[in-house]
Formats: C-alpha cells, structure tokens, sequence
C-alpha cells in the first residue's frame, strides 16, 4: 500500500506499539519505506513480546513440553495456547525471522502429538491442527509437501474440510476450512503447490465464498456458530470470523494477482460496520486459556491487533472500488 491509509492521531496509536504489530503498520498502514519496516521487524527476536515467547522455548525445542496442550496439564478454564503450535503460531504472525529459532525444526522430529504419539511434522488426523503445522514447517524451512498433500486427500464432498471427519463427519466447517486455506495458502506462497493442493484451495475458497463466509448455503441464513462470526477478538487463534475470513482472501488474491471477490462484500460491510467513528476496532471476548502473557487489550477496550488487521483488509477492499 502506498501511503498512510489512517489519520495522523490513529496511526501515531498504532506506532506507538510492540515492534511485532508496528512493524506491519509501517508496512501496511504508514507506506514506510522497506529499510525502516524491516529494521523494526529485526527487533521481534529480541524486544517485547517475541523475545519474551522465545524466552519461553524449552530446550527441546518445544514451549510447554507438549505439541499442542502443555505437558503439565492447565488449571486454567479452556483451551491452554501455552504449547509448541500455538507458540510458533504467534512467533510467525508476529513476523520473527526464523533464524532466531535454528534447530527449532529438527528438534521438533522428536515432538509427538498427543494424538496417537503421532510424529510432529507428520501431522495428525486433525486439518486445523495439520494447517497450523504445514505454515509453521514451511516458515522454519521443512519441507512440508507431504503435508499439504494431506488436504487433497482429506477434502470432504462439499468442497470443504471438517476436523471432526474422523468421526463420522460429512459437512464442512467454516472454521475447519478457513485453518486448512490458511495452511494450503502458505505452502503455495512457499513452493508453488501441486496440481492437487492448488485444486483443493480452489475448492475450500469456494465453500466459503458461495456462503458469504456468513451463510448457510441450504436457506440462505445466517450460520450458526459458537460465536458470532461479526464478533472479533485478539489473538485469532482458529475461529472462522468475518476478520480472519476476508484477510485470507486479502493474502490469496495477492498471490492471485487478483480483485476482491464481490461475495465478500456482506462480509467487509459487517466488518466495517464494526469500527468506531474514532476508526478503531474494540477488542471482543477471547476464547479462554492459559497463555504466556497478555498479548492485547482487555475485552471493551480498543485493541491495536484488531485494528491494523481491519484497516487493512478494508484499504485493500476499497483501492478496488
């Protein structure tokens, strides 16, 4: 994007921040030239809050001693994001250059999963889980081809994914089928894909494009699921809501070489719809869990994440209006 795309007040707000969130609005929102982004990009590995999680990396190179719930087990109400995907899963968003965590990927080859002590960079049966792990392989240079594979082979008849198909499950999720474009999508960005993986993408895109990202495609209603999906709330982990639906199509139409598609628009209006007249977004509830540190603000309180992730999927929307 060339150019600030928010007002002076706000943009000052959003610089003022972790180096892992300002360096994408330099980026994204201010038009900062690539020497000046990048440079705060450089300080994640070791200022705020990503050196704080790299910190937290065991020797074994794992965070919590577990692949995806932490070894010890939580007190904590909900789902623990203290373990090794959901900590490489930060690192990664947040922008850290995978040389500050060298070896991390081949330490992981003794990494089970608790499914089944399945072998970590193998996957399990589950597609979020697998999505979460083909972006993290990719990321810290594995080659994850067999992976990705997985989801040409594990598209169910609609067009989408379900992590429960193991058991008996015959429709998609949206929030199963948004994690699986997310991992599909990096490892297209990383290595061009496969006739059949760049077929399954196209696939899953279509199940939530031909809803709305929004809808149920049998009546036309709105989808019910466990929480609104117009409700936004920071981190992002898995759930399929109208943020994280639209900023996927942002990332792939610009590997695409592609507009917007227009049946994202109930989406981006509900998106839109959101934001304060101040041009902030407030941070909604989070999914409980035990978790390193804060990462955001309180629920009700204006959350920086939330903003610079909407604006730009609104800049984005709008330059091609």
């Amino acid at each position: 994007m060339d150019g600030a795309v928010v007002d002076h007040a706000l943009l000052d707000r959003l610089l003022d921040t972790d180096p892992a969130l300002r360096w994408q609005v330099e980026r994204d929102l201010a038009g900062a030239p690539p020497e000046v982004w990048e440079a705060t990009r450089a300080r994640v590995a070791t200022e705020g809050m990503g050196a704080r999680l790299l910190g937290r990396q065991d020797p074994d190179g794992t965070w919590a001693g577990g692949a995806y719930f932490p070894a010890g087990g939580s007190e904590v109400e909900g789902q623990p994001w203290t373990a090794t995907t959901w900590s490489l899963n930060a690192l990664r968003e947040w922008g850290l250059d995978p040389a500050a965590l060298a070896g991390t990927a081949e330490k992981l080859e003794s990494c089970r999963w608790e499914y089944d002590d399945l072998p970590y960079w193998e996957g399990e049966v589950d597609a979020c889980i697998n999505a979460f792990t083909v972006a993290n392989g990719l990321w810290l240079g594995r080659d994850m081809d067999a992976l990705a594979a997985w989801f040409a082979e594990h598209r169910l008849a609609d067009g989408g994914w379900n992590c429960f198909w193991v058991d008996g499950a015959q429709r998609s999720s949206f929030h199963s089928t948004l994690n699986a474009l997310y991992g599909l999508l990096a490892h297209e960005r990383a290595t061009g894909g496969t006739a059949a993986t760049r077929t399954a993408r196209r696939s899953g895109e279509e199940y939530l494009l031909t809803r709305g990202l929004l809808y149920r495609l049998s009546t036309g209603e709105p989808v019910e699921l466990e929480r609104d999906p117009a409700e936004l709330a920071y981190p992002l982990r898995w759930r399929h809501d109208v943020l994280r639906g639209t900023e996927y199509f942002r990332l792939a139409a610009a590997l695409d070489g592609v507009p917007p598609d227009p049946r994202l628009g109930d989406a981006v209006a509900a998106l839109r719809a959101s934001r304060r007249p101040d041009g902030r977004w407030v941070q909604g509830v989070r999914d409980p869990g035990e978790m390193w540190f804060e990462v955001d603000v309180p629920p009700g309180e204006p959350s920086p994440w939330l903003t610079l992730y909407a604006t730009r999927v609104l800049a984005w929307w709008d330059a091609a209006a």
